[in-house]
Protein backbone atom coordinates (compact mmCIF):
# COMPACT_ATOMS: atom_id res chain seq x y z
CA UNK A 1 0.00 0.00 0.00
CA UNK A 2 1.49 3.36 -1.01
CA UNK A 3 1.61 6.07 1.58
CA UNK A 4 0.68 9.55 0.38
CA UNK A 5 -1.21 12.67 1.24
CA UNK A 6 -4.68 12.17 2.70
CA UNK A 7 -7.51 12.47 0.23
CA UNK A 8 -9.88 15.41 0.17
CA UNK A 9 -12.75 13.07 1.01
CA UNK A 10 -10.98 12.14 4.25
CA UNK A 11 -10.05 15.70 5.17
CA UNK A 12 -13.57 17.12 4.86
CA UNK A 13 -15.16 15.11 7.70
CA UNK A 14 -12.04 15.69 9.82
CA UNK A 15 -12.35 19.47 9.38
CA UNK A 16 -16.06 19.24 10.09
CA UNK A 17 -15.25 17.63 13.43
CA UNK A 18 -12.91 20.48 14.32
CA UNK A 19 -15.61 23.04 13.55
CA UNK A 20 -18.57 21.37 15.28
CA UNK A 21 -20.73 23.94 17.06
CA UNK A 22 -22.33 23.34 20.42
CA UNK A 23 -26.12 23.28 20.34
CA UNK A 24 -27.81 24.72 23.37
CA UNK A 25 -30.93 22.88 24.42
CA UNK A 26 -33.46 25.47 25.46
CA UNK A 27 -35.45 24.15 28.37
CA UNK A 28 -38.69 25.97 29.13
CA UNK A 29 -38.55 27.96 32.35
CA UNK A 30 -41.25 27.71 34.93
CA UNK A 31 -40.79 31.37 35.80
CA UNK A 32 -39.04 34.07 33.77
CA UNK A 33 -35.92 35.66 35.29
CA UNK A 34 -36.71 38.40 37.80
CA UNK A 35 -35.38 41.66 36.38
CA UNK A 36 -34.58 43.43 39.63
CA UNK A 37 -30.98 44.58 39.21
CA UNK A 38 -30.48 48.29 38.54
CA UNK A 39 -27.42 49.96 37.04
CA UNK A 40 -26.20 50.66 40.57
CA UNK A 41 -26.53 46.98 41.56
CA UNK A 42 -24.57 45.85 38.51
CA UNK A 43 -21.92 48.52 39.13
CA UNK A 44 -21.39 47.39 42.72
CA UNK A 45 -21.10 43.77 41.55
CA UNK A 46 -18.47 44.79 39.01
CA UNK A 47 -16.43 46.86 41.47
CA UNK A 48 -16.49 44.02 44.01
CA UNK A 49 -15.26 41.59 41.35
CA UNK A 50 -12.44 43.80 40.07
CA UNK A 51 -11.03 45.54 43.14
CA UNK A 52 -9.62 42.68 45.17
CA UNK A 53 -6.49 40.60 45.21
CA UNK A 54 -5.02 42.38 42.18
CA UNK A 55 -4.54 45.44 44.36
CA UNK A 56 -2.32 43.53 46.78
CA UNK A 57 -0.59 41.29 44.22
CA UNK A 58 -0.01 43.44 41.13
CA UNK A 59 0.66 47.03 42.21
CA UNK A 60 4.00 46.42 43.89
CA UNK A 61 5.08 43.74 41.41
CA UNK A 62 4.46 45.89 38.31
CA UNK A 63 6.02 48.98 39.93
CA UNK A 64 9.17 47.10 41.00
CA UNK A 65 9.71 44.80 38.01
CA UNK A 66 8.15 46.43 34.95
CA UNK A 67 7.09 50.08 34.96
CA UNK A 68 8.27 51.98 38.05
CA UNK A 69 5.98 54.89 39.05
CA UNK A 70 4.49 54.71 35.53
CA UNK A 71 2.49 51.74 36.81
CA UNK A 72 -0.43 54.16 37.10
CA UNK A 73 -0.32 54.63 33.29
CA UNK A 74 -0.21 50.84 32.88
CA UNK A 75 -3.37 50.48 34.96
CA UNK A 76 -5.11 53.23 32.96
CA UNK A 77 -4.27 51.62 29.61
CA UNK A 78 -5.23 48.18 30.93
CA UNK A 79 -8.62 49.58 31.95
CA UNK A 80 -9.24 50.86 28.40
CA UNK A 81 -8.30 47.47 26.92
CA UNK A 82 -10.54 45.76 29.48
CA UNK A 83 -13.47 48.01 28.52
CA UNK A 84 -13.36 46.72 24.93
CA UNK A 85 -13.11 43.11 26.12
CA UNK A 86 -15.87 43.62 28.68
CA UNK A 87 -18.31 44.95 26.07
CA UNK A 88 -17.68 41.88 23.91
CA UNK A 89 -18.16 39.60 26.90
CA UNK A 90 -21.38 41.40 27.86
CA UNK A 91 -22.98 40.76 24.46
CA UNK A 92 -22.52 37.02 24.94
CA UNK A 93 -23.82 37.27 28.48
CA UNK A 94 -26.99 38.87 27.10
CA UNK A 95 -27.40 36.58 24.06
CA UNK A 96 -26.58 33.15 25.47
CA UNK A 97 -29.47 31.97 27.66
CA UNK A 98 -27.27 30.67 30.46
CA UNK A 99 -24.29 31.65 32.53
CA UNK A 100 -21.10 30.70 30.74
CA UNK A 101 -17.50 31.52 30.06
CA UNK A 102 -15.28 32.28 27.09
CA UNK A 103 -15.23 28.51 26.47
CA UNK A 104 -19.00 28.28 26.01
CA UNK A 105 -19.14 31.48 23.93
CA UNK A 106 -16.47 30.19 21.54
CA UNK A 107 -18.08 26.74 21.30
CA UNK A 108 -21.43 28.08 20.06
CA UNK A 109 -19.89 30.49 17.54
CA UNK A 110 -16.49 29.33 16.24
CA UNK A 111 -16.27 25.58 16.69
CA UNK A 112 -14.98 22.76 18.83
CA UNK A 113 -11.20 23.00 18.41
CA UNK A 114 -11.13 26.73 19.15
CA UNK A 115 -13.47 26.24 22.09
CA UNK A 116 -11.20 23.55 23.54
CA UNK A 117 -8.14 25.80 23.21
CA UNK A 118 -10.00 28.65 24.90
CA UNK A 119 -11.26 26.35 27.65
CA UNK A 120 -7.76 24.95 28.08
CA UNK A 121 -6.48 28.50 28.58
CA UNK A 122 -9.32 29.44 30.94
CA UNK A 123 -8.22 26.41 32.93
CA UNK A 124 -4.66 27.82 32.88
CA UNK A 125 -6.04 31.20 33.94
CA UNK A 126 -7.63 29.78 37.10
CA UNK A 127 -4.64 27.55 37.88
CA UNK A 128 -2.14 30.41 37.71
CA UNK A 129 -4.50 32.84 39.47
CA UNK A 130 -4.88 30.45 42.39
CA UNK A 131 -1.14 29.75 42.55
CA UNK A 132 -0.28 33.47 42.34
CA UNK A 133 -2.67 34.55 45.11
CA UNK A 134 -1.51 31.65 47.30
CA UNK A 135 2.07 32.80 46.86
CA UNK A 136 1.03 36.41 47.58
CA UNK A 137 -0.83 35.27 50.71
CA UNK A 138 2.32 33.45 51.77
CA UNK A 139 4.29 36.66 51.33
CA UNK A 140 1.92 38.69 53.49
CA UNK A 141 1.84 36.01 56.22
CA UNK A 142 5.62 35.82 56.13
CA UNK A 143 5.79 39.60 56.50
CA UNK A 144 3.55 39.56 59.58
CA UNK A 145 6.00 37.10 61.19
CA UNK A 146 9.00 39.29 60.32
CA UNK A 147 10.16 37.12 57.38
CA UNK A 148 10.96 34.22 59.70
CA UNK A 149 9.23 31.65 57.44
CA UNK A 150 11.21 32.50 54.30
CA UNK A 151 14.45 32.79 56.33
CA UNK A 152 13.89 29.31 57.76
CA UNK A 153 13.25 27.86 54.27
CA UNK A 154 16.33 29.53 52.76
CA UNK A 155 18.50 28.33 55.64
CA UNK A 156 17.39 24.69 55.44
CA UNK A 157 16.63 24.28 51.72
CA UNK A 158 18.91 26.87 50.15
CA UNK A 159 18.42 29.32 47.29
CA UNK A 160 17.89 28.03 43.76
CA UNK A 161 19.62 29.75 40.85
CA UNK A 162 17.36 28.37 38.10
CA UNK A 163 15.98 31.11 35.77
CA UNK A 164 12.40 29.82 35.48
CA UNK A 165 11.97 28.71 39.10
CA UNK A 166 11.48 30.58 42.35
CA UNK A 167 14.47 31.28 44.59
CA UNK A 168 13.17 28.74 47.09
CA UNK A 169 10.15 26.40 47.34
CA UNK A 170 7.19 28.12 48.98
CA UNK A 171 5.85 25.43 51.30
CA UNK A 172 3.50 27.89 52.99
CA UNK A 173 1.76 28.68 49.67
CA UNK A 174 1.46 24.96 48.99
CA UNK A 175 -0.12 24.43 52.41
CA UNK A 176 -2.62 27.23 51.77
CA UNK A 177 -3.71 25.53 48.54
CA UNK A 178 -4.08 22.19 50.34
CA UNK A 179 -6.39 23.78 52.92
CA UNK A 180 -8.45 25.59 50.27
CA UNK A 181 -8.76 22.45 48.12
CA UNK A 182 -9.88 20.43 51.13
CA UNK A 183 -12.54 23.04 51.91
CA UNK A 184 -13.89 22.96 48.33
CA UNK A 185 -13.79 19.15 48.08
CA UNK A 186 -15.86 18.89 51.28
CA UNK A 187 -18.62 20.88 49.59
CA UNK A 188 -17.70 24.29 50.99
CA UNK A 189 -18.68 27.45 49.15
CA UNK A 190 -17.79 31.11 49.46
CA UNK A 191 -21.11 32.65 50.44
CA UNK A 192 -22.30 35.89 48.83
CA UNK A 193 -22.58 37.37 52.32
CA UNK A 194 -18.87 36.69 52.96
CA UNK A 195 -17.92 38.15 49.58
CA UNK A 196 -19.92 41.33 50.22
CA UNK A 197 -18.43 41.67 53.71
CA UNK A 198 -14.86 41.37 52.45
CA UNK A 199 -15.65 43.73 49.55
CA UNK A 200 -16.89 46.36 52.01
CA UNK A 201 -13.84 45.94 54.26
CA UNK A 202 -11.64 46.05 51.18
CA UNK A 203 -13.07 49.39 50.02
CA UNK A 204 -12.59 50.90 53.49
CA UNK A 205 -8.95 49.76 53.57
CA UNK A 206 -8.38 51.16 50.06
CA UNK A 207 -9.60 54.58 51.24
CA UNK A 208 -7.35 54.23 54.28
CA UNK A 209 -4.32 53.44 52.08
CA UNK A 210 -5.02 56.37 49.75
CA UNK A 211 -5.58 58.97 52.49
CA UNK A 212 -2.64 57.96 54.72
CA UNK A 213 -0.49 57.36 51.65
CA UNK A 214 -0.95 60.90 50.37
CA UNK A 215 -0.11 62.21 53.86
CA UNK A 216 3.18 60.29 53.73
CA UNK A 217 3.90 61.07 50.07
CA UNK A 218 7.35 62.25 48.98
CA UNK A 219 7.36 63.74 45.44
CA UNK A 220 11.14 63.28 45.38
CA UNK A 221 10.53 59.55 44.78
CA UNK A 222 9.51 60.39 41.20
CA UNK A 223 12.58 62.54 40.52
CA UNK A 224 15.42 61.69 38.15
CA UNK A 225 17.65 60.89 41.12
CA UNK A 226 15.39 57.94 41.93
CA UNK A 227 15.21 56.76 38.32
CA UNK A 228 12.47 59.06 37.04
CA UNK A 229 8.78 58.48 36.44
CA UNK A 230 9.17 55.82 33.71
CA UNK A 231 12.54 54.13 34.31
CA UNK A 232 11.75 51.20 31.98
CA UNK A 233 10.42 53.37 29.13
CA UNK A 234 7.48 52.66 26.84
CA UNK A 235 8.27 48.94 26.63
CA UNK A 236 8.04 48.70 30.42
CA UNK A 237 4.71 50.55 30.47
CA UNK A 238 3.25 48.19 27.86
CA UNK A 239 4.60 45.11 29.67
CA UNK A 240 2.97 46.50 32.80
CA UNK A 241 -0.28 47.04 30.90
CA UNK A 242 -0.30 43.40 29.74
CA UNK A 243 0.18 42.30 33.35
CA UNK A 244 -2.36 44.75 34.82
CA UNK A 245 -5.06 43.58 32.38
CA UNK A 246 -5.83 40.56 34.53
CA UNK A 247 -6.70 42.89 37.44
CA UNK A 248 -9.95 43.82 35.67
CA UNK A 249 -11.27 40.38 34.69
CA UNK A 250 -13.98 40.56 37.36
CA UNK A 251 -16.25 42.30 34.86
CA UNK A 252 -17.62 38.88 33.85
CA UNK A 253 -19.93 39.02 36.87
CA UNK A 254 -21.83 41.88 35.18
CA UNK A 255 -22.28 39.84 32.00
CA UNK A 256 -23.42 36.83 34.02
CA UNK A 257 -26.06 38.98 35.76
CA UNK A 258 -27.32 40.77 32.65
CA UNK A 259 -30.36 38.48 32.40
CA UNK A 260 -31.60 39.85 35.72
CA UNK A 261 -31.09 43.53 34.85
CA UNK A 262 -34.13 45.78 34.56
CA UNK A 263 -32.91 47.30 31.29
CA UNK A 264 -29.90 45.25 30.08
CA UNK A 265 -29.49 47.23 26.85
CA UNK A 266 -28.61 50.37 28.83
CA UNK A 267 -27.67 49.07 32.28
CA UNK A 268 -25.00 46.56 31.19
CA UNK A 269 -22.72 48.92 29.20
CA UNK A 270 -23.25 51.71 31.75
CA UNK A 271 -22.38 49.43 34.69
CA UNK A 272 -19.31 48.09 32.89
CA UNK A 273 -18.03 51.58 32.08
CA UNK A 274 -18.66 52.95 35.59
CA UNK A 275 -17.26 49.93 37.44
CA UNK A 276 -14.16 49.85 35.23
CA UNK A 277 -13.68 53.57 35.81
CA UNK A 278 -14.00 53.19 39.58
CA UNK A 279 -11.71 50.16 39.66
CA UNK A 280 -9.14 51.91 37.46
CA UNK A 281 -9.33 54.97 39.73
CA UNK A 282 -8.67 52.81 42.79
CA UNK A 283 -5.72 51.05 41.17
CA UNK A 284 -4.23 54.32 39.86
CA UNK A 285 -4.56 56.14 43.20
CA UNK A 286 -3.12 53.23 45.20
CA UNK A 287 -0.23 52.88 42.72
CA UNK A 288 0.40 56.62 42.98
CA UNK A 289 0.60 56.70 46.77
CA UNK A 290 2.65 53.49 46.84
CA UNK A 291 5.42 54.89 44.63
CA UNK A 292 5.27 58.28 46.38
CA UNK A 293 5.62 56.74 49.85
CA UNK A 294 8.64 54.56 49.02
CA UNK A 295 11.09 54.67 46.07
CA UNK A 296 10.05 52.02 43.59
CA UNK A 297 13.45 50.29 43.83
CA UNK A 298 12.86 49.61 47.53
CA UNK A 299 9.48 47.92 47.11
CA UNK A 300 9.11 44.28 48.05
CA UNK A 301 6.75 42.87 45.37
CA UNK A 302 5.62 40.02 47.62
CA UNK A 303 3.87 42.39 50.07
CA UNK A 304 4.43 45.89 48.70
CA UNK A 305 1.42 47.73 50.16
CA UNK A 306 1.99 46.60 53.74
CA UNK A 307 5.78 46.86 53.41
CA UNK A 308 5.54 50.52 52.34
CA UNK A 309 3.92 51.42 55.68
CA UNK A 310 6.44 49.31 57.60
CA UNK A 311 9.30 51.12 55.84
CA UNK A 312 7.83 54.48 56.84
CA UNK A 313 7.52 53.42 60.49
CA UNK A 314 3.75 52.86 60.54
CA UNK A 315 3.76 49.21 61.57
CA UNK A 316 0.17 49.31 62.81
CA UNK A 317 -1.03 50.48 59.37
CA UNK A 318 1.07 47.83 57.67
CA UNK A 319 -0.49 45.13 59.86
CA UNK A 320 -4.02 46.32 58.99
CA UNK A 321 -3.23 46.25 55.26
CA UNK A 322 -1.59 42.82 55.51
CA UNK A 323 -4.55 41.34 57.43
CA UNK A 324 -7.05 42.71 54.89
CA UNK A 325 -4.87 41.44 52.03
CA UNK A 326 -4.86 37.92 53.47
CA UNK A 327 -8.68 37.92 53.75
CA UNK A 328 -9.19 39.23 50.20
CA UNK A 329 -6.58 36.88 48.72
CA UNK A 330 -8.02 33.77 50.35
CA UNK A 331 -11.50 34.65 49.09
CA UNK A 332 -10.10 34.88 45.55
CA UNK A 333 -8.24 31.58 46.00
CA UNK A 334 -11.45 29.78 46.96
CA UNK A 335 -13.30 31.40 44.05
CA UNK A 336 -10.52 30.35 41.64
CA UNK A 337 -10.70 26.74 42.82
CA UNK A 338 -14.49 26.73 42.51
CA UNK A 339 -14.36 28.26 39.00
CA UNK A 340 -11.60 25.84 38.05
CA UNK A 341 -13.71 22.78 38.81
CA UNK A 342 -16.66 24.39 36.94
CA UNK A 343 -14.72 24.78 33.67
CA UNK A 344 -13.23 21.28 34.03
CA UNK A 345 -16.70 19.83 34.65
CA UNK A 346 -18.13 21.71 31.65
CA UNK A 347 -15.42 20.40 29.30
CA UNK A 348 -15.72 16.87 30.68
CA UNK A 349 -19.53 16.93 30.35
CA UNK A 350 -19.13 18.00 26.70
CA UNK A 351 -16.82 15.02 26.16
CA UNK A 352 -13.74 17.14 25.37
CA UNK A 353 -11.99 16.17 28.60
CA UNK A 354 -11.76 12.96 30.60
CA UNK A 355 -15.15 11.92 31.96
CA UNK A 356 -13.79 11.08 35.39
CA UNK A 357 -13.40 14.81 36.07
CA UNK A 358 -17.17 15.31 35.74
CA UNK A 359 -17.98 12.72 38.42
CA UNK A 360 -19.49 14.20 41.60
CA UNK A 361 -18.84 12.60 44.97
CA UNK A 362 -22.20 11.46 46.34
CA UNK A 363 -21.84 13.00 49.82
CA UNK A 364 -20.45 16.45 49.07
CA UNK A 365 -21.68 16.84 45.46
CA UNK A 366 -18.19 18.07 44.59
CA UNK A 367 -15.91 16.79 41.76
CA UNK A 368 -13.30 15.39 44.13
CA UNK A 369 -11.11 13.87 41.39
CA UNK A 370 -10.74 17.15 39.46
CA UNK A 371 -10.10 19.10 42.67
CA UNK A 372 -7.46 16.56 43.71
CA UNK A 373 -5.63 16.41 40.35
CA UNK A 374 -5.69 20.11 39.52
CA UNK A 375 -5.25 21.12 43.15
CA UNK A 376 -1.97 19.18 43.12
CA UNK A 377 -1.01 20.89 39.84
CA UNK A 378 -1.79 24.31 41.35
CA UNK A 379 0.19 23.32 44.43
CA UNK A 380 3.31 22.56 42.37
CA UNK A 381 2.94 25.83 40.43
CA UNK A 382 2.84 27.79 43.69
CA UNK A 383 5.64 25.72 45.18
CA UNK A 384 8.12 26.03 42.32
CA UNK A 385 7.35 29.18 40.26
CA UNK A 386 7.89 32.72 41.48
CA UNK A 387 5.22 35.41 41.49
CA UNK A 388 6.53 37.02 38.30
CA UNK A 389 6.23 33.81 36.26
CA UNK A 390 2.75 33.10 37.63
CA UNK A 391 1.44 36.61 36.93
CA UNK A 392 2.79 36.61 33.36
CA UNK A 393 1.44 33.11 32.76
CA UNK A 394 -1.96 34.25 34.02
CA UNK A 395 -1.92 37.39 31.86
CA UNK A 396 -1.20 35.59 28.59
CA UNK A 397 -4.00 33.10 29.25
CA UNK A 398 -6.51 35.89 29.96
CA UNK A 399 -5.52 37.92 26.89
CA UNK A 400 -5.71 34.83 24.67
CA UNK A 401 -9.19 33.91 25.91
CA UNK A 402 -10.63 37.41 25.52
CA UNK A 403 -9.16 37.75 22.02
CA UNK A 404 -11.26 34.75 21.04
CA UNK A 405 -14.32 36.27 22.71
CA UNK A 406 -13.88 39.36 20.52
CA UNK A 407 -13.52 37.19 17.41
CA UNK A 408 -16.60 35.22 18.43
CA UNK A 409 -18.65 38.43 18.64
CA UNK A 410 -17.84 39.20 14.99
CA UNK A 411 -18.62 35.62 13.93
CA UNK A 412 -21.93 35.51 15.78
CA UNK A 413 -23.02 38.95 14.57
CA UNK A 414 -22.73 37.89 10.92
CA UNK A 415 -24.17 34.37 11.40
CA UNK A 416 -27.73 33.49 10.48
CA UNK A 417 -29.53 32.95 13.80
CA UNK A 418 -31.31 29.67 14.50
CA UNK A 419 -35.00 30.55 14.55
CA UNK A 420 -38.16 28.68 15.25
CA UNK A 421 -40.69 28.05 12.51
CA UNK A 422 -43.00 30.69 13.91
CA UNK A 423 -40.30 33.30 13.40
CA UNK A 424 -39.35 32.30 9.87
CA UNK A 425 -42.10 34.28 8.13
CA UNK A 426 -41.38 37.31 10.29
CA UNK A 427 -37.69 37.27 9.29
CA UNK A 428 -38.25 36.42 5.64
CA UNK A 429 -38.47 40.09 4.65
CA UNK A 430 -35.34 41.12 6.60
CA UNK A 431 -31.87 40.75 5.00
CA UNK A 432 -29.97 37.67 6.05
CA UNK A 433 -26.87 38.30 8.22
CA UNK A 434 -23.69 37.84 6.21
CA UNK A 435 -25.17 39.15 2.97
CA UNK A 436 -23.79 42.22 1.24
CA UNK A 437 -25.84 45.31 2.06
CA UNK A 438 -28.20 46.07 -0.80
CA UNK A 439 -27.15 49.74 -0.96
CA UNK A 440 -23.52 48.74 -1.57
CA UNK A 441 -24.06 46.01 -4.16
CA UNK A 442 -23.64 48.33 -7.18
CA UNK A 443 -20.24 49.44 -5.83
CA UNK A 444 -18.99 46.08 -4.54
CA UNK A 445 -20.30 43.77 -7.24
CA UNK A 446 -17.22 41.50 -6.94
CA UNK A 447 -18.46 40.51 -3.46
CA UNK A 448 -22.07 40.00 -4.52
CA UNK A 449 -21.42 36.55 -5.99
CA UNK A 450 -20.19 35.11 -2.70
CA UNK A 451 -22.54 32.96 -0.68
CA UNK A 452 -23.71 34.56 2.60
CA UNK A 453 -20.90 34.45 5.13
CA UNK A 454 -18.07 33.44 2.77
CA UNK A 455 -16.69 36.94 2.27
CA UNK A 456 -17.13 37.62 5.99
CA UNK A 457 -15.11 34.52 6.91
CA UNK A 458 -12.26 35.50 4.59
CA UNK A 459 -12.32 39.10 5.78
CA UNK A 460 -12.22 38.00 9.42
CA UNK A 461 -9.24 35.73 8.74
CA UNK A 462 -7.42 38.56 6.98
CA UNK A 463 -8.33 40.91 9.84
CA UNK A 464 -6.74 38.64 12.47
CA UNK A 465 -3.66 37.95 10.32
CA UNK A 466 -3.13 41.66 9.60
CA UNK A 467 -3.64 42.51 13.29
CA UNK A 468 -0.90 40.02 14.25
CA UNK A 469 1.42 41.41 11.55
CA UNK A 470 0.74 45.01 12.53
CA UNK A 471 1.34 44.29 16.21
CA UNK A 472 4.59 42.43 15.45
CA UNK A 473 5.83 45.38 13.39
CA UNK A 474 4.91 47.85 16.13
CA UNK A 475 6.42 45.70 18.90
CA UNK A 476 9.58 44.37 17.20
CA UNK A 477 10.04 46.23 13.91
CA UNK A 478 12.76 48.60 15.08
CA UNK A 479 14.40 46.28 17.63
CA UNK A 480 14.20 42.50 17.38
CA UNK A 481 13.54 42.41 13.62
CA UNK A 482 16.24 45.03 12.87
CA UNK A 483 14.28 46.36 9.90
CA UNK A 484 15.57 49.36 7.95
CA UNK A 485 13.42 52.47 8.07
CA UNK A 486 11.91 51.91 4.62
CA UNK A 487 11.12 48.24 5.41
CA UNK A 488 9.56 49.16 8.74
CA UNK A 489 7.43 51.88 7.12
CA UNK A 490 6.37 49.62 4.24
CA UNK A 491 5.30 46.76 6.51
CA UNK A 492 3.50 49.19 8.80
CA UNK A 493 1.55 50.71 5.88
CA UNK A 494 0.71 47.36 4.27
CA UNK A 495 -0.52 45.77 7.49
CA UNK A 496 -2.49 48.91 8.48
CA UNK A 497 -4.17 49.19 5.07
CA UNK A 498 -5.00 45.46 5.05
CA UNK A 499 -6.48 45.74 8.55
CA UNK A 500 -8.64 48.73 7.54
CA UNK A 501 -9.77 47.12 4.27
CA UNK A 502 -10.86 43.94 6.05
CA UNK A 503 -12.81 46.12 8.50
CA UNK A 504 -14.54 47.85 5.59
CA UNK A 505 -15.43 44.52 3.95
CA UNK A 506 -16.94 43.28 7.20
CA UNK A 507 -18.86 46.53 7.69
CA UNK A 508 -20.29 46.24 4.19
CA UNK A 509 -22.24 43.12 5.15
CA UNK A 510 -25.54 42.78 6.92
CA UNK A 511 -25.46 42.14 10.67
CA UNK A 512 -27.96 40.49 12.97
CA UNK A 513 -29.88 43.04 15.02
CA UNK A 514 -31.59 42.27 18.31
CA UNK A 515 -33.64 44.97 19.96
CA UNK A 516 -34.24 43.32 23.33
CA UNK A 517 -30.66 42.47 24.36
CA UNK A 518 -27.40 44.36 24.68
CA UNK A 519 -25.15 44.42 21.61
CA UNK A 520 -21.62 45.76 21.28
CA UNK A 521 -21.67 49.20 19.62
CA UNK A 522 -19.78 49.83 16.38
CA UNK A 523 -19.22 46.24 15.28
CA UNK A 524 -16.81 45.22 13.75
CA UNK A 525 -14.66 48.17 14.90
CA UNK A 526 -14.96 47.63 18.67
CA UNK A 527 -14.08 43.88 18.74
CA UNK A 528 -11.39 44.46 16.09
CA UNK A 529 -9.70 47.05 18.30
CA UNK A 530 -9.96 44.63 21.22
CA UNK A 531 -8.23 41.92 19.16
CA UNK A 532 -5.53 44.35 18.02
CA UNK A 533 -4.82 45.61 21.53
CA UNK A 534 -4.90 42.18 23.19
CA UNK A 535 -2.37 40.75 20.73
CA UNK A 536 -0.17 43.84 21.15
CA UNK A 537 -0.15 43.37 24.91
CA UNK A 538 0.60 39.64 24.59
CA UNK A 539 3.67 40.44 22.47
CA UNK A 540 5.08 42.55 25.32
CA UNK A 541 5.25 39.56 27.65
CA UNK A 542 8.58 37.75 28.04
CA UNK A 543 9.90 35.06 25.71
CA UNK A 544 9.96 32.62 28.62
CA UNK A 545 6.23 33.24 29.16
CA UNK A 546 5.57 32.49 25.49
CA UNK A 547 7.65 29.30 25.77
CA UNK A 548 5.61 28.08 28.76
CA UNK A 549 2.39 29.08 26.99
CA UNK A 550 3.38 27.17 23.83
CA UNK A 551 4.17 24.04 25.85
CA UNK A 552 0.78 24.32 27.58
CA UNK A 553 -1.00 24.65 24.20
CA UNK A 554 0.87 21.62 22.83
CA UNK A 555 -0.21 19.55 25.83
CA UNK A 556 -3.78 20.71 25.22
CA UNK A 557 -3.65 19.72 21.54
CA UNK A 558 -2.41 16.25 22.52
CA UNK A 559 -5.36 15.92 24.93
CA UNK A 560 -7.87 17.09 22.31
CA UNK A 561 -6.67 14.97 19.38
CA UNK A 562 -5.95 12.01 21.65
CA UNK A 563 -9.27 12.06 23.52
CA UNK A 564 -11.62 15.01 23.00
CA UNK A 565 -12.21 14.77 19.25
CA UNK A 566 -13.33 11.12 19.61
CA UNK A 567 -15.53 11.55 22.70
CA UNK A 568 -17.23 14.86 21.93
CA UNK A 569 -20.95 14.87 22.70
CA UNK A 570 -21.52 16.89 19.51
CA UNK A 571 -20.48 13.89 17.41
Amino acid sequence: MAWGLPSTAGLVPFCQKLNRLKTLEESPRETPPRRLLTTLDLTLLGVGGMVGSGLYVLTGFVAKKLAGPAVLISFGMAAMASLLAALCYAEFGARVPRTGSAYLFTYISMGELWAFLVGWNVLLEYLTAGAAVARACSGYLDAIFSRSISSFTEAHVGIWQVPFLAQYPDFLAAGIIVLASTFISCGGRVSSWLKHTFSGINLVVILFIIILGFVLARPHNWSAEEGGFAPFGFAGIMAGTATCFCAFVGFDVIAASSEEAQNPKQAVPMAIAISLGLAAGAYILVSTVLTLMVPWQNLDPDWALADAFYQRGYSWAGFIVAACAICAINTVLLSSLFSLQQIISAMATDGLFFQVFAHLYCRTKAPVVSILVFGILMLFLALLLDLEALVHFHSIGVLFAYSFVAISVIVLRFQKPSTSSSQDQEQASTPEPGQLRSALRPYLSFLGGCRPGAAVAWALGVLVASAITLDCVLAFGDSALNLPTWGYTLLLLLSSVTFLLSLLVLGAHQQEKQQDTFQVPMVPLTPALSILLNIFLMLHLSYLTWLRFSIWLLIGLVVYFGYGIRHSKES
